[in-house]
């Protein structure tokens, strides 16, 4: 129910959000009625030369001001179904929502798409909040927050279903068909009863493929994939280069609305996420030379949009890209065999598909894309075909989405909206026990024989003055016959491995790391590396048995087996 009514209030703001942001374009750059701004067609050139710097003026104040006033930086529903357990900030998502708003109203080269997605996820987990939900029903929400937004944004219901399965929560699971089938159908029909939604294209005909274009397709999906780890580097370069410009960060987006301008005045078919010039090349084919050069000229133009601080996504972006693709790569294989120029066409849903799936990561939601916009199955059977070859080449050889390329950029080691935040909550601190056995380093090995016997302690743990200096392995120290000199021997002469030990702050993954290292079964845990007073220890079974708990509660959940592993809690260590 929840997700239902939240779908149908995302899905009705959306489609008004997208009329506004139409309207601004009309206004901004004094566009003719019935043509959008990536088509290129009226744009007021004198307009093009100022409207992005300002854009990216009110873009950089907007951000010094968050700065000024402490406000923390946004969370995407990636990351936070990853780290986060599906907690969002619905004020910081609105803030950026508003910053995508002014970055596509300005002529940015990027979508509105991740804005659209920020709002819905940010809005249904600030309902799942509301409601107490466990973490693993928090992240489906999130989810399907998304995929209400993306189902409304293309008018796609199973595009966006699979978006929110692909790249939101990052599995399949029947427990979470219902929330997400729920909300995208109400978010689709909430904004099919606000607008009249028109479709990403339009091919008005039936497509008969012989066999042997497959193979064509699997040629266009191997390019593809070169393409989409261009696109992606392309943002990381130029993000470099205006580091090394020194000038405040605040000042970056305006000098990349520069920038942008340049281009733009030659190609104006670069501004904006690229939606109608889609329809408008499958309309009207372009000379092959400007095909080239807008392809260019657009790679560079999103590369600067979102290297220079322009808020927005490579979503809609990437489909025109790879639109430009498959129009250059038909262009060249029609001019080396002329019979191929019938095959413009589905050439450019092809690369279109090829190159947002390798750049999204979402290649069921590219070819559900493609089926909902052609209702044409051999046709997305061709597409699949070059989906699927794109999006392994680049999984293998790059090993990212641009939404997780970013995150590694970032320092953050997320591939996947998988749940790896319970790695974060599960520290040695909550873990490690309070009783540590602890010798003095000073005392005699004679005494400390007497006083441990086998039975009695496994692991001592040695600390002079205060500080950790080893452990002693009681079994180790009873062994062997009692040398001559052992009367002057002290716990600090024989305790080893004075360098191995955990920390409170360390997750359980570092611990077993450290653990591995060491090849000991028990560690103590110090206060600091500076203070190197002991706390507590851990044992390396118990910190095991709790990391497979925890592995096989998440998979209980994304399998939707309660009853997989009857997990008990464990005995102390």
């Amino acid at each position: 129910m929840a997700c239902g009514i939240s779908g149908a209030v995302i899905g009705a703001l959306i489609a008004l959000l997208h009329r506004f942001v139409d309207q601004l374009h009309r206004i901004m750059f004094n566009l003719p009625a019935g043509y959008m701004l990536s088509t290129g067609i009226g744009v007021d050139l004198a307009r093009v030369l100022f409207v992005p710097l300002i854009g990216g003026l009110l873009l950089g104040v907007g951000a010094l001001a968050t700065r000024w006033f402490g406000a923390r930086d946004v969370i995407d529903p990636i990351e936070a179904n990853a780290l986060h357990g599906g907690r969002m900030s619905l004020a910081g998502s609105m803030r950026l929502v508003g910053a995508t708003v002014v970055s596509n109203g300005a002529g940015a080269a990027v979508g509105m798409e991740a804005g659209y997605s920020q709002f819905g996820a940010s809005l249904l987990s600030w309902f799942g909040e509301r409601l107490s939900l466990r973490r693993a029903d928090q992240r489906i929400f999130v989810g399907a927050g998304a995929a209400a937004a993306i189902a409304a944004a293309f008018n796609a219901p199973l595009a966006g279903a699979f978006y929110g399965f692909e790249l939101i929560i990052g599995t399949y699971m029947t427990r979470a068909l219902a929330p997400v089938a729920a909300a995208v159908l109400a978010g689709t029909m909430a904004e099919r009863a606000v607008v009249n939604p028109e479709p990403l294209f339009v091919i008005g005909q039936a497509f008969h493929l012989k066999q042997s274009v497959y193979l064509l397709f699997a040629l266009l999906g191997i390019f593809s994939a070169g393409f989409s780890i261009l696109a992606m580097q392309s943002v990381t370069w130029v993000e470099r280069g205006f580091r090394r410009v020194p000038l405040p960060q605040w000042l970056r987006p305006a000098i990349g609305g520069i920038c942008l301008a340049m281009l733009a005045i030659f190609f104006p078919q670069v501004l904006g996420g690229g939606h109608g010039a889609i329809q408008y090349l499958f309309s009207h084919p372009w000379p092959t030379s400007l095909v080239f050069l807008v392809l260019i000229t657009k790679l560079l133009a999103s590369a600067v949009s979102i290297g220079s601080g322009y808020r927005g996504g490579m979503f809609s972006s990437s489909l025109f890209l790879g639109c430009l693709f498959g129009a250059a790569f038909g262009d060249v294989a029609s001019a080396l065999v002329p019979r191929l120029a019938a095959l413009h066409a589905p050439l450019m849903m092809v690369g279109m598909g090829s190159v947002a799936a390798s750049v999204i990561g979402a290649p069921l939601t590219m070819i559900f894309l493609v089926l909902e916009g052609t209702g044409d199955l051999p046709m997305t059977i061709g597409v699949m075909t070059g989906v699927i070859i794109s999006s392994s080449l680049v999984r293998l050889l790059f090993g990212y989405s641009f939404s997780t390329w970013r995150f590694h950029q970032r320092g953050m080691d997320i591939r996947s909206p998988h749940d790896i935040g319970w790695i974060s909550d599960l520290t040695v601190a909550k873990l490690m026990r309070n009783d540590p056995i602890i010798v003095d380093g000073k005392m005699l090995l004679a005494d400390l024989r007497g006083q441990y016997p086998p039975e009695t302690a496994k692991t001592l743990f040695v600390q002079k003055d205060g500080s950790f200096v080893g452990t002693i392995d009681v079994l180790s120290l009873h062994a062997g016959r009692p040398q001559p000199d052992a009367g002057a021997v002290t716990a600090g002469d024989i305790a080893k491995s004075p360098g191995s030990f955990l920390l409170p702050a360390q997750n359980i993954r570092s611990a077993l790391m450290i653990f591995d290292g060491a090849e000991q079964e028990r560690l103590p845990v110090l206060d600091s590396p500076a203070d190197r007073r002991i706390i507590g220890f851990l044992s390396e079974p118990y910190i095991l048995k709790r990391y497979n708990q925890a592995l096989e509660r998440l998979r209980e959940h994304e399998g939707d087996r309660r009853d997989l592993f009857p997990i008990s809690e464990p005995p102390g260590n």
